[in-house]
Protein backbone atom coordinates (compact mmCIF):
# COMPACT_ATOMS: atom_id res chain seq x y z
CA UNK A 1 0.00 0.00 0.00
CA UNK A 2 1.42 3.18 -1.09
CA UNK A 3 1.94 6.18 1.91
CA UNK A 4 -0.28 8.09 -0.20
CA UNK A 5 -3.40 5.84 0.73
CA UNK A 6 -2.74 5.29 4.67
CA UNK A 7 -4.74 8.17 5.68
CA UNK A 8 -7.48 7.85 3.43
CA UNK A 9 -7.59 3.79 4.32
CA UNK A 10 -8.14 5.03 8.18
CA UNK A 11 -10.70 7.81 7.52
CA UNK A 12 -12.73 5.07 5.75
CA UNK A 13 -12.33 2.90 8.44
CA UNK A 14 -13.11 5.78 11.22
CA UNK A 15 -16.18 7.25 9.38
CA UNK A 16 -17.78 3.92 9.39
CA UNK A 17 -16.87 3.00 13.10
CA UNK A 18 -15.79 6.19 14.79
CA UNK A 19 -15.94 4.57 18.66
CA UNK A 20 -14.39 0.87 18.47
CA UNK A 21 -13.92 -1.21 20.96
CA UNK A 22 -13.36 -5.11 21.61
CA UNK A 23 -16.05 -7.49 21.32
CA UNK A 24 -15.02 -8.78 24.79
CA UNK A 25 -17.05 -7.83 27.33
CA UNK A 26 -15.64 -6.35 30.35
CA UNK A 27 -15.90 -3.87 32.95
CA UNK A 28 -12.71 -4.26 34.55
CA UNK A 29 -9.09 -4.22 33.83
CA UNK A 30 -8.95 -7.40 35.44
CA UNK A 31 -11.70 -8.68 33.34
CA UNK A 32 -10.53 -7.71 30.21
CA UNK A 33 -6.94 -9.35 31.03
CA UNK A 34 -9.37 -12.67 31.97
CA UNK A 35 -11.18 -12.49 28.79
CA UNK A 36 -8.27 -11.57 26.96
CA UNK A 37 -6.62 -14.70 28.41
CA UNK A 38 -9.28 -16.95 27.39
CA UNK A 39 -9.67 -15.74 24.24
CA UNK A 40 -6.73 -17.97 22.88
CA UNK A 41 -7.71 -19.63 20.08
CA UNK A 42 -11.16 -19.14 20.56
CA UNK A 43 -13.97 -16.71 19.76
CA UNK A 44 -15.07 -13.50 21.25
CA UNK A 45 -18.63 -14.74 21.25
CA UNK A 46 -17.71 -18.15 23.33
CA UNK A 47 -15.42 -16.58 25.83
CA UNK A 48 -18.22 -14.20 26.23
CA UNK A 49 -20.60 -16.80 26.86
CA UNK A 50 -18.75 -18.17 29.57
CA UNK A 51 -17.51 -14.60 31.54
CA UNK A 52 -21.47 -13.51 31.93
CA UNK A 53 -21.34 -16.30 34.40
CA UNK A 54 -18.17 -16.35 35.56
CA UNK A 55 -17.91 -12.32 36.65
CA UNK A 56 -20.84 -11.99 38.57
CA UNK A 57 -19.42 -14.90 40.64
CA UNK A 58 -15.49 -13.65 40.64
CA UNK A 59 -14.47 -10.95 39.00
CA UNK A 60 -11.19 -10.01 40.72
CA UNK A 61 -8.06 -11.84 41.58
CA UNK A 62 -8.66 -12.59 45.35
CA UNK A 63 -12.44 -14.17 43.86
CA UNK A 64 -11.06 -16.35 40.94
CA UNK A 65 -8.54 -17.82 43.90
CA UNK A 66 -11.21 -18.41 46.14
CA UNK A 67 -12.73 -20.71 43.42
CA UNK A 68 -9.83 -23.15 42.84
CA UNK A 69 -8.78 -24.56 40.05
CA UNK A 70 -11.61 -27.10 39.76
CA UNK A 71 -14.56 -24.33 40.54
CA UNK A 72 -13.19 -21.94 37.97
CA UNK A 73 -13.03 -25.03 35.33
CA UNK A 74 -17.01 -25.69 35.69
CA UNK A 75 -17.14 -21.55 34.79
CA UNK A 76 -15.14 -21.78 31.48
CA UNK A 77 -14.92 -25.42 30.59
CA UNK A 78 -16.82 -24.89 27.13
CA UNK A 79 -14.02 -22.57 26.23
CA UNK A 80 -10.82 -24.64 24.05
CA UNK A 81 -7.46 -24.92 25.86
CA UNK A 82 -9.87 -24.66 29.43
CA UNK A 83 -7.17 -26.94 31.41
CA UNK A 84 -4.44 -24.64 30.42
CA UNK A 85 -6.51 -20.95 30.61
CA UNK A 86 -7.63 -22.14 34.44
CA UNK A 87 -3.87 -23.07 35.78
CA UNK A 88 -2.67 -19.65 34.04
CA UNK A 89 -4.99 -17.66 34.87
CA UNK A 90 -4.93 -18.91 38.87
CA UNK A 91 -1.28 -18.14 38.61
CA UNK A 92 -1.57 -15.02 37.21
CA UNK A 93 -4.39 -14.33 40.05
CA UNK A 94 -1.78 -15.09 42.49
CA UNK A 95 0.33 -13.26 41.02
CA UNK A 96 -1.39 -9.87 41.30
CA UNK A 97 -2.50 -10.66 44.86
CA UNK A 98 1.15 -11.04 45.60
CA UNK A 99 3.03 -8.64 43.69
CA UNK A 100 0.77 -5.88 42.28
CA UNK A 101 -2.28 -5.42 45.65
CA UNK A 102 -4.54 -7.35 42.74
CA UNK A 103 -4.27 -4.61 40.43
CA UNK A 104 -3.39 -5.35 37.16
CA UNK A 105 -0.33 -3.45 36.18
CA UNK A 106 0.42 -1.07 33.46
CA UNK A 107 3.89 -1.53 32.35
CA UNK A 108 4.35 -4.14 29.05
CA UNK A 109 7.23 -5.74 31.37
CA UNK A 110 4.80 -6.68 34.38
CA UNK A 111 2.12 -7.98 32.43
CA UNK A 112 4.40 -10.11 30.34
CA UNK A 113 5.91 -11.63 33.55
CA UNK A 114 2.20 -12.95 34.45
CA UNK A 115 1.84 -16.24 33.05
CA UNK A 116 -0.63 -17.13 29.99
CA UNK A 117 0.33 -13.58 29.01
CA UNK A 118 2.30 -12.55 25.67
CA UNK A 119 3.07 -9.63 23.89
CA UNK A 120 0.04 -9.73 21.85
CA UNK A 121 -2.07 -9.74 25.52
CA UNK A 122 -0.14 -7.28 26.89
CA UNK A 123 -0.89 -4.87 23.79
CA UNK A 124 -4.59 -5.21 23.94
CA UNK A 125 -4.79 -4.44 27.78
CA UNK A 126 -2.19 -1.67 26.87
CA UNK A 127 -4.62 -0.51 24.27
CA UNK A 128 -7.98 -1.24 25.08
CA UNK A 129 -7.34 -0.75 29.14
CA UNK A 130 -5.10 1.97 29.29
CA UNK A 131 -5.19 3.70 26.04
CA UNK A 132 -1.61 3.33 25.10
CA UNK A 133 -1.15 2.78 20.89
CA UNK A 134 0.12 -0.09 21.01
CA UNK A 135 -0.51 -2.69 18.20
CA UNK A 136 -1.44 -6.39 19.14
CA UNK A 137 -1.59 -8.62 16.34
CA UNK A 138 -4.10 -11.23 15.98
CA UNK A 139 -4.40 -13.45 12.86
CA UNK A 140 -7.23 -10.97 11.64
CA UNK A 141 -4.50 -7.90 11.60
CA UNK A 142 -1.88 -9.83 10.09
CA UNK A 143 -4.00 -11.28 7.58
CA UNK A 144 -5.14 -7.65 6.78
CA UNK A 145 -1.66 -6.10 6.68
CA UNK A 146 -0.14 -8.53 4.80
CA UNK A 147 -2.97 -8.90 1.92
CA UNK A 148 -3.74 -5.10 2.02
CA UNK A 149 -0.37 -4.49 1.75
CA UNK A 150 -0.54 -1.84 4.59
CA UNK A 151 1.94 -3.65 6.73
CA UNK A 152 3.84 -6.55 5.42
CA UNK A 153 5.56 -9.18 7.46
CA UNK A 154 6.55 -12.57 7.92
CA UNK A 155 5.56 -12.96 11.24
CA UNK A 156 3.49 -11.24 13.95
CA UNK A 157 6.18 -9.21 15.29
CA UNK A 158 7.14 -7.92 12.09
CA UNK A 159 3.81 -6.54 11.16
CA UNK A 160 3.19 -4.88 14.63
CA UNK A 161 6.71 -2.62 14.29
CA UNK A 162 5.20 -1.93 10.46
CA UNK A 163 2.20 -0.70 11.40
CA UNK A 164 3.71 1.45 14.26
CA UNK A 165 5.49 2.97 11.79
CA UNK A 166 3.55 3.19 9.17
CA UNK A 167 -0.46 3.84 10.87
CA UNK A 168 -1.05 8.05 11.34
CA UNK A 169 -0.23 9.33 14.83
CA UNK A 170 -4.08 10.05 15.03
CA UNK A 171 -5.61 6.55 14.24
CA UNK A 172 -2.98 4.82 16.04
CA UNK A 173 -4.93 4.02 19.34
CA UNK A 174 -7.97 2.64 17.54
CA UNK A 175 -6.29 0.94 14.77
CA UNK A 176 -6.37 -2.31 16.49
CA UNK A 177 -9.78 -2.21 16.91
CA UNK A 178 -10.76 -1.32 13.40
CA UNK A 179 -8.20 -3.70 11.58
CA UNK A 180 -9.43 -6.68 13.96
CA UNK A 181 -13.41 -6.25 12.94
CA UNK A 182 -12.00 -5.62 8.80
CA UNK A 183 -10.47 -8.53 9.13
CA UNK A 184 -13.60 -10.60 11.11
CA UNK A 185 -16.29 -9.52 8.92
CA UNK A 186 -14.87 -7.97 5.29
CA UNK A 187 -11.77 -9.29 4.62
CA UNK A 188 -12.13 -12.62 6.13
CA UNK A 189 -9.66 -15.38 5.38
CA UNK A 190 -10.77 -18.13 2.46
CA UNK A 191 -12.95 -15.70 0.30
CA UNK A 192 -12.32 -11.93 1.21
CA UNK A 193 -15.93 -9.76 0.87
CA UNK A 194 -14.31 -7.22 -1.60
CA UNK A 195 -17.52 -6.60 -3.47
CA UNK A 196 -18.93 -4.88 -0.29
CA UNK A 197 -14.96 -3.45 0.84
CA UNK A 198 -14.95 0.26 1.91
CA UNK A 199 -11.69 0.62 1.61
CA UNK A 200 -10.38 -1.83 -1.33
CA UNK A 201 -10.00 1.70 -3.69
CA UNK A 202 -6.74 1.69 -1.07
CA UNK A 203 -5.63 -2.01 -1.12
CA UNK A 204 -3.46 -3.56 -2.86
CA UNK A 205 -5.17 -7.46 -3.17
CA UNK A 206 -5.53 -8.75 -6.68
CA UNK A 207 -7.55 -10.13 -8.26
CA UNK A 208 -10.74 -8.74 -6.19
CA UNK A 209 -12.93 -11.10 -5.64
CA UNK A 210 -15.73 -11.32 -8.12
CA UNK A 211 -19.36 -10.45 -6.33
CA UNK A 212 -21.39 -13.71 -5.76
CA UNK A 213 -24.21 -14.20 -7.91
Amino acid sequence: MKAAAITPFFETLKAANPEPLTELEYTSVFELLTAVLLSAQATDVGVNKATRKLFPVANSPQAILDLGIDGLKDYIKTIGLYHSKAKHLMETCRMLVEQHGGMVPRTREALEALPGVGRKTANVVLNSAFGEATMAVDTHIFRVSNRTGLAPGKNPLQVEMQLLKRVPAEYLVDAHHWLILHGRYVCVARTPRCWECAVSPYCDYEPKTPRPE
